[in-house]
């Protein structure tokens, strides 16, 4: 296990921020089911909060929690995706308030990396992954890119990839009966 995930896990118990790598760019994160901590990404991010946010957990099983009607559909997605895939799934349940969008939906991924699955499942809860810049700003691809005013915001900075470059989001589905809407490519 990566050494530096309890001290990750025990900021994210604390209701803390988090800014961490992911399997696309680099994120802002906290605990998905604690709204005080969602508050605070959404105030570092400058953001509102009827924007709703991507959430991470670490398997199907894990999604299973949360969603209680998971799409067909969604599963075969899951298990075919070569890439980062994002899917926007309705009714979510156990989640902060503020991370469901106002027509009751959420975006969960299920991150192909080593470190944020270490890190969910010893968390045991969805982590918030939402890129670290602020609303309306380009998202950094380095973490050197990160402006001043988000590393100062956070209250942990994972010290891990720090040369990692990611060109890319995750791709953004939404599953409405038969089709599959594309939200972000």
């Amino acid at each position: 296990m990566i050494k530096n995930i309890s001290n990750i896990n025990l900021q994210l118990k604390e209701g803390n921020t988090i800014l961490y790598p992911t399997d696309t760019v680099w994120g802002l994160g906290c605990d998905a089911t604690n709204n005080n901590a969602v508050k605070k990404i959404y105030s570092i991010k400058d953001r509102e909060e009827s924007k709703s946010l991507i959430i991470l957990v670490s398997s199907i099983e894990m999604l299973k929690e949360y969603i209680n009607n998971i799409p067909q559909k969604a599963l075969d997605i899951l298990k075919e995706s070569t890439k980062p895939t994002t899917i926007i799934y309705n009714n979510p349940i156990g989640l902060a308030p503020n991370t469901i969008a106002k027509d009751n939906t959420i975006a969960i991924r299920i991150p192909e990396n080593e470190f944020c699955i270490q890190l969910i499942e010893s968390f045991g809860k969805p982590i918030v992954s939402t890129s670290a810049n602020i609303s309306g700003e380009p998202t950094p691809k380095t973490f050197s890119e990160i402006s001043e005013a988000i590393l100062k915001s956070v209250d942990y900075v994972v010290n891990l990839q720090q040369d990692k470059v990611n060109e890319k989001s995750s791709t953004i589905l939404k599953i409405e009966g038969d089709d599959i809407i594309v939200i972000r490519e």
